[in-house]
């Protein structure tokens, strides 16, 4: 009695495996369809060779079981070394802007690399740094002075 469920019972298995590995693996689509034929050649061979109770019984179990078997593979990736577990913190180490080396550019002198509409770019010690001015316009090419570093935010004047 066992025998006419063997192989149904592992395209079963085979179809949970590559459900698990389309979590897992970029495939465009193509281990779903995999998957969605062992699962349809399974309940094919269930009604036809058993009967139609059985295939009712692995319609519910299929209906049970995928969803559980694809929360779990998306659990299950969320913890695997394929997921970017890292974020970028300044408790890591991580920095969009280095302030004591910024703080140091207070009274510097430089050039306009671009019009400041009041944001652009400057050139400070040889060195391009995006600016900003106090609302002012300053063409490019215009010797600048850094008055401030607020932040992040690097803040000039147009030396007269």
């Amino acid at each position: 009695m066992i025998q006419p469920y063997i192989v149904p019972v592992l395209l079963q298995a085979a179809g949970i495996a590559v459900l698990l590995a389309e979590v897992m693996l970029p495939s465009g689509g193509l281990l779903t369809i995999v998957a969605l034929g062992c699962f349809g050649y399974s309940l094919y061979l269930v009604f036809t060779a058993v009967s139609a109770f059985a295939g009712m019984v692995f319609v519910l179990a299929d209906i049970i079981l995928i969803p559980v078997v694809l929360i779990a593979g998306l659990k299950l990736l969320a913890r695997s070394p394929l997921a970017l577990k890292t974020s970028l913190s300044s408790k890591s180490g991580f920095s969009s802007f280095d302030q004591e080396k910024d703080e140091n550019y207070v009274g510097r002198q430089g050039k306009a690399a671009t019009d400041l509409r009041p944001a652009g770019t400057a050139v400070i010690d040889g060195k391009r740094v995006d600016v900003v001015t106090r609302g002012d316009y300053i063409e490019k090419g215009s010797a600048v002075t850094v008055i401030a570093v607020e932040g992040s935010r690097i803040v000039v004047r147009k030396d007269q």
